[in-house]
């Protein structure tokens, strides 16, 4: 009963989901913030600012935690009314990057942490475009933060507009 309606509506949904932390926020608006992973200072405090904005409106920020843009969202929606969804490409029992170890207990403690992987799950090349899927459909729409050509963040981006969901670019 609580897997996230979006989500349904789009072309591969996955089977089931893992999750830790506060299942509700599938159930909330959302918009996904991703970028790239060798962001600027600028684009990481742009991504950050937004996140905040937006999360204080209300609006859940939905991530897949990696370096750069990614984390700076997580960071900027953690503590306002929004919060943070963070979706992964490992098991909820790893953490990638490890950098992010602490950031992400933060967001299973403070929002929700949520992939389709089981435990034990490394982090697999193949399991990002995968995860990218459920970023951009478990979302209204998606802002694009300084992503390189060839990246996952175009990859959800284009998923976005496959589910009929708002793109938008900084």
């Amino acid at each position: 009963p609580v897997y996230p309606a979006a989500l349904l509506e789009t072309a591969d949904p996955p089977l089931l989901l893992y999750a830790i932390g506060r299942l509700e926020q599938l159930s909330t608006p959302s918009l996904a913030i991703v970028g790239s992973r060798h962001a600027s200072v600028r684009g990481r405090n742009n991504a950050r600012e937004f996140a905040a904005h937006l999360g204080q409106t209300g609006l859940t920020i939905v991530s897949g935690l990696a370096l750069g843009i990614d984390g700076a969202a997580h960071e900027g929606a953690l503590g306002t009314s929004g919060g943070t969804v963070a979706v992964v490409a490992t098991g909820l029992d790893q953490t990638y990057p490890r950098r992010h170890a602490e950031l992400a207990t933060r967001i299973a403690t403070e929002g929700l942490v949520v992939s389709e992987y089981s435990l034990g799950t490394p982090p697999l090349r193949e399991n990002f475009p995968q995860r990218n899927r459920i970023i951009a459909g478990l979302t209204r729409g998606t802002l694009v933060v300084e992503a390189n050509l060839q990246s996952g963040s175009l990859i959800t981006a284009r998923l976005a507009v496959e589910c009929g969901r708002e793109v938008f670019a900084i």
